[in-house]
C-alpha cells in the first residue's frame, strides 16, 4: 500500500534564502498563493458585476457569510468587534479556502503543516496581547487574577493563568493541524485499499472513500469556524477583560 503520509511531504521547487533563512517556494506556498488569488478573484467578480440592493447569487452567498462572521465577531467581542471584523473575515475565508483546496486531487493541504497552523495561532496570541495592552495599559494584568479569589491563592492563580495563556497557541494550532492531517490519512488509506482490493469487494473501501471525502468537506468548514471562533474569544477577553 502506498504510504498515506506522502501527501504531506514538501520539496522545494525554487530554492531561495535570505540571511540564512530558507524562503524556498514549494507546493504549500503555491497553494496559499492560489487561495489568495481565488478569494481576490471572487470578491473582484462580485464587485465588477455591480453590488445590487437585490443581490445576485454570488453576492447573496458572500453577504450571508460575511453577515454571519460579523455577527460572531460582535457577539464574542462586543461593540468594539467591528474594528476586528476585516481580520476575522480574512482569517476564516483564507483557512476555509486552504482546507477545501487540500481536498482537490494532486493539491496540498496547507493546514496539515504544523508550522502553518502554529504561525496563525502565534499571530492570534500576539495580536490579543497587543490589543489588551493598548486598550487597558497596565490594568490588562488584572486578567491574571479572577475576581473573588482569596489573597493567599493569588500567586497560584497568576501562575495558572499564565500557563493557560501560553497553552492557547499550542492547542489552537494542534487542533486544526491534527484534524486536517487525520482526515487525509484516512482518505489515503481507504483509497489505497480500493486500489489493492479485488474487484468484487473493492466497492467497500471506495464507498468509504466517498463518504469520508464528503465528511472532510464538513471538517474543513467546521475547523475554519472553530479556529476563527476561538480567535474571537481571545480577542474578546483582551478587550473586555473577562
Amino acid at each position: 500500500m502506498e504510504n498515506p503520509l506522502h501527501h504531506f511531504e514538501l520539496h522545494p521547487w525554487v530554492h531561495l534564502s535570505l540571511f540564512g533563512l530558507d524562503l524556498s517556494i514549494n507546493k504549500a506556498v503555491v497553494i496559499m498563493w492560489i487561495a489568495v488569488a481565488l478569494l481576490f478573484g471572487l470578491f473582484m467578480l462580485v464587485i465588477k458585476s455591480g453590488l445590487k440592493i437585490v443581490p445576485g447569487k454570488s453576492q447573496s452567498v458572500l453577504e450571508v457569510v460575511l453577515s454571519f462572521l460579523r455577527g460572531m465577531t460582535t457577539d464574542m467581542i462586543g461593540e468594539k468587534g467591528d474594528k476586528f471584523f476585516p481580520y476575522i473575515a480574512t482569517l476564516f475565508l483564507f483557512l476555509l479556502t486552504c482546507n477545501l483546496l487540500g481536498l482537490v486531487p494532486t493539491s496540498y493541504t496547507v493546514t496539515s503543516q504544523l508550522v502553518v497552523t502554529g504561525a496563525f495561532a502565534i499571530a492570534v496570541f500576539i495580536i490579543s496581547l497587543i490589543v489588551g495592552f493598548v486598550t487597558h495599559k497596565a490594568h490588562f494584568f488584572s486578567i491574571l487574577v479572577p475576581s473573588g479569589v482569596p489573597a493567599f491563592l493569588i500567586p497560584v492563580m497568576i501562575l495558572l493563568e499564565i500557563l493557560s495563556m501560553m497553552v492557547r497557541p499550542i492547542t489552537l494550532s494542534l487542533r486544526l493541524f491534527a484534524n486536517m492531517t487525520a482526515g487525509h490519512v484516512l482518505l489515503g488509506i481507504f483509497f489505497g485499499l480500493t486500489l489493492m482490493a479485488p474487484a468484487y469487494i473493492g466497492w467497500i473501501p471506495f464507498g468509504a472513500t466517498v463518504v469520508f471525502n464528503a465528511f472532510e468537506i464538513f471538517v474543513a468548514l467546521i475547523q475554519a469556524y472553530i479556529f476563527t471562533l476561538l480567535t474571537c474569544v481571545y480577542l474578546g477577553e483582551a478587550v473586555n477583560l473577562h
